[in-house]
């Protein structure tokens, strides 16, 4: 029988391999449900999986999703790190994006002064300001009241989609719309620049990588990325040390919701181009998987980014083609998350025959 035993030391390599391995499980029993749902094993992981990258465009449409993805799991890794469980991501983004529809609406309602650049910068950064003050709500309750951040986090994001429901139903809906709830589509001018011809990727992912580089550099060269890594790893230590707890919270939160409402700002001036009731399919849920693929490592997340908009694009491709419903994204997404944590496993732990 196989018996789980206890490293001497925590194993590094099986630290990088552990999502390569969850991976490669993910697809075996990927391949074991599309039997169970009457399906070609192989044609539904080709359509799953190689379809979305085969041509320019889908790739192109692959880096397109993965810029939210990846933003969103920036920051989620710097309050993992901290050992701040925020599961309010995606509210947080709705928050960034309402922020930054707003002040494009409010400037292409015809007030004069500002180019579509400036526009555009005024709206990212609103989206940063707007999905930070919404995680500074969980940092104020756990910070005076001590309240579960996990518990606290997770509410405020259906709050923020109410809030969203609000806003498109009432002062930012589009008097021409035939009443659908949503605002007006923006001005060419207030939309970000395509990257390339005939895609629909935007300057947003070249902003992604820059903010992944300078995530690295803060999280491993700067001392204050080192305080918040430490409090995460050994909060006693960091007591003893003199790093503040209260402020790693806050720096932590602020930076996980500011780098979530830049993706919902980047979602609203990029692919949507207007404010919708559904500005995010659940990224900032997704990105929590994210995440934790990327060893919560900033330039990881960019695998990670990449695996999760596979999953979307192949969850897709899986209705329109093989008429499957929605849910293979989430069931595909879920699977991933479990066999990762059980493949972590293996980090601490090793798989010894015992007769």
């Amino acid at each position: 029988m196989l018996k789980l035993e206890l490293r001497a030391a925590s194993s590094r390599s099986m630290a990088y391999f552990s999502p390569v391995l969850a991976l490669l499980l993910t697809i075996f029993f990927g391949a074991l449900l599309f039997t169970a749902l009457g399906k070609n094993p192989l044609t539904g992981l080709q359509v799953f999986l190689i379809e979305p990258v085969r041509s320019k465009a889908a790739i192109a449409e692959l880096l397109l999703k993965t810029t939210p993805l990846v933003l969103c799991a920036l920051g989620l890794s710097v309050c993992y790190r901290a050992n701040v469980w925020n599961i309010g991501a995606e509210g947080q983004l709705i928050a960034g994006g309402l922020a930054a529809g707003s002040t494009i609406l409010y400037f292409d309602n015809g007030t004069p002064g500002l180019s579509g650049g400036m526009v555009l910068i005024l709206a990212t950064c609103a989206g940063v300001i707007g999905g930070a003050l919404w995680a500074s709500i969980t940092a104020l309750l756990r910070d005076r009241f001590n309240a579960n951040e996990i518990l606290v986090s997770l509410m405020l994001t259906y709050i923020a989609q109410l809030l969203l429901m609000y806003a498109v139903n009432g002062p930012l809906k589009d008097p021409n719309g035939m009443n659908f709830p949503q605002s007006k589509v923006f001005s060419s001018d207030y939309l970000l620049p395509h990257l390339f011809q005939g895609s629909r990727i935007h300057a947003g992912f070249i902003v992604m990588l820059v903010a992944s580089a300078l995530m690295a550099v803060f999280v491993y060269r700067s001392f204050a990325g080192y305080r918040l890594t430490v409090g995460g790893l050994a909060p006693l230590a960091a007591r003893y040390a003199g790093f503040s707890s209260r402020r790693a919270l806050w720096t932590s939160l602020l930076i996980s919701g500011g780098f979530a409402g830049m993706a919902g700002a980047f979602e609203v001036a990029g692919p949507i181009g207007q404010v919708l009731p559904s500005i995010s399919p659940g990224y900032g849920f997704a990105a929590i998987i994210v995440a934790f693929i990327g060893r919560l490592n900033p330039i990881g997340t960019i695998f990670g980014g990449l695996v999760l908009s596979l999953f979307y694009l192949g969850g897709e491709m899986a209705q329109s083609r093989l008429g499957l419903p929605s849910a293979i994204t989430g069931l595909f997404q879920g699977m991933l998350l479990f066999l990762l944590l059980a493949c972590d496993t293996l980090i601490n732990y090793r798989l010894r025959w015992q007769k």
